[in-house]
């Protein structure tokens, strides 16, 4: 059968069907497969056949994928071309689909040669050459005298198209090569990276957590406009809403609205709004009136030169691979706020530990001086007036203050309030997974081991900075205060870990990931799984007293 003949059967009502079943009449419409905006296949997608909006065998369909197929909607820049794939009747002058031919094989003649951006053919059509009204479709034009020489480009036409077709399978299969390379090479290099972040941890024991200070490494998960309108409506209320504050705030901060809002959930502000200044503006000339008697006086008794002796070596031990933290300025503000705290704190005094609790509030307030996009790693204190240091500095302490008036018992002698929740942890784990318990106690590792510093420190130093901050936003809104909610955090850190502590087979190995534990990767929606958990398990526990009490 010769090609005119396969490519024309019968005709019904002045329409032409072709060998491959297209309507001549609509050929063009029917094959705009890529046309931006239209609901495409899933194939080149995801790799099912399922058509978008066709249904699932379960009846359902995944928005997902329909906003997925019609992503690249205005990518062409052309509105006419869109508008197009509406119109039912549509008819395509035979010079406008020789033009859209040519610009087939031009088009694919430059994709082979260099990179494609996108696999799809862009077509330009000249509107002037469309019309929806009675004009002449190719068919007719075959019937009225073009004969042969029609039939023979209409089919030059399809043989394009089935190439172009053809050109862009391979086009997908070679982009989707390269990027399975390029992820093959960022994981050889992530591994490397995290190979040498091991090693570089390992230098500074008890630190194992590269502390990054920079804004952009933080997860955007409560950076949304409709938390900020919410926060806005709660602070900006003429007398604060504490409750509804602390039920928003559990489940992150926003960076903008962080360092008054921690303000107020530790009680450094009260609830109205006319008060607040007043007693902002109170509070720093109350601490500027400590730092003079207290930090600047000229003699101090033996206990005091005692404890600001322990604070000027532990300070600037502190984060010692963070620029920040070794700048003159910051480490005396440090030992003036530890050396106050400790002062008026007598029962407690100052303890090995606490200088890391200073951080999270210097950083907040810090953040919010410089602004919320600037970089904390590369600033300089030096750049901010006397002014400024000052509020950074006196608002550090009073949070602080405030942040451990309910947990004293952690500081006091012999530090007794710490050793009880060790003791509540382990006796916490053994009754929710006997497993992971036996297997810590098989192998001689005891709880007070490497559960001290995390009830000591908070978790400051098995996490990333900006985790920590995270994390202290649901411990201040905690209503009844963090304390008790601190035991179960800790308790669902310990459960997250427990396939690769399983996995360990002595005692060494075990000690060496419980205080070397990879969280340097962790971002804010880690802290609100973990947060979520530990929840989980305050919700299911707390209330079962039984589960707390030490077996005779």
């Amino acid at each position: 059968m010769s090609s005119g003949s396969a490519s024309t059967a019968s005709t019904a009502g002045g329409t032409t069907t072709s060998a491959d079943g297209t309507t001549s009449s609509s050929f063009w419409r029917n094959n705009s497969r890529t046309i931006p905006g239209r609901p495409t296949t899933v194939t080149n997608r995801i790799g099912s056949g399922r058509t978008i909006g066709a249904g699932s065998s379960g009846g359902s369909s995944s928005f997902q994928d329909y906003q997925d197929s019609v992503s690249d909607a205005w990518d062409l820049g052309d509105d006419e071309f869109c508008i197009i794939s509406g119109v039912v009747d549509t008819r395509i002058s035979k010079r406008a689909s020789q033009t859209a031919a040519l610009n087939v094989i031009k088009t694919h003649k430059s994709g082979t040669g260099g990179s494609v951006s996108k696999p799809q053919t862009s077509v330009h059509l000249d509107t002037q050459e469309l019309s929806t009204g009675p004009a002449t479709n190719p068919i007719e034009q075959q019937q009225s005298g073009g004969g042969d020489a029609h039939v023979e480009a209409e089919l030059r036409i399809e043989s394009l198209d089935i190439q172009s077709q053809s050109q862009q399978q391979q086009h997908q299969q070679h982009q989707q090569q390269q990027q399975q390379q390029q992820q093959s090479s960022n994981d050889g290099v992530g591994y490397a990276h995290d190979q040498r972040l091991r090693q570089r941890f390992h230098a500074y024991p008890g630190r194992p957590q590269l502390l990054k200070l920079s804004s952009n490494v933080a997860s955007k998960d409560v950076e949304c406009e409709s938390k900020y309108e919410k926060f806005s409506n709660i602070l900006e209320a003429p007398l604060l809403n504490l409750i509804a504050l602390k039920e928003l705030s559990w489940s992150g901060v926003p960076r903008k609205m962080r360092a008054v809002t921690w303000r107020l959930l530790s009680g450094y502000l009260p609830t109205s709004l006319e008060r607040r200044q007043t007693v902002l503006e109170r509070k720093r000339v109350d601490y500027r009136k400590l730092v003079q008697q207290y930090f600047d006086a000229d003699s101090r008794d033996e206990s005091q030169q005692d404890t600001y002796r322990q604070i000027h070596i532990d300070v600037p031990r502190m984060n010692p691979h963070v620029a920040l933290f070794q700048q003159k300025l910051v480490q005396e503000m440090f030992e003036r706020i530890l050396f106050i705290w400790a002062i008026r704190h007598p029962a407690s005094g100052y303890v090995q530990g606490i200088n890391d609790l200073v951080t999270p509030f210097f950083i907040v307030f810090l953040q919010e001086a410089v602004g919320p996009d600037k970089d904390l790693e590369q600033c300089q204190l030096s750049d901010l007036s006397i002014e400024q240091r000052d509020i950074i500095e006196s608002d550090s302490f009073w949070c602080l203050s405030k942040f451990l008036d309910c947990i004293q018992d952690n500081y006091i002698f012999a530090q007794l309030g710490i050793q009880a929740k060790v003791n509540q942890l382990k006796e916490l784990i053994q009754r929710i997974d006997g497993t992971l318990h036996r297997h810590l106690q098989m192998h001689g590792v005891d709880y007070l081991q490497f559960s001290f510093r995390w009830m000591n420190n908070l978790l400051t130093r098995e996490l990333p900075l900006y985790c920590t901050i995270r994390l202290w936003d649901t411990y201040l809104a905690e209503s009844d205060g963090f304390a008790v909610f601190q035991l179960y955090v800790c308790a669902a850190f310990l459960l997250h870990w427990r396939e690769q502590l399983l996995q360990e087979k002595d005692f060494q190995g075990l000690m060496l990931l419980l205080q070397n534990l990879p969280t340097h990767n962790w971002m804010d929606s880690h802290i609100g799984v973990l947060v979520a958990e530990a929840f989980r398990l305050k919700f299911t526990y707390a209330d079962a007293p039984k589960h707390l009490e030490a077996k005779s």
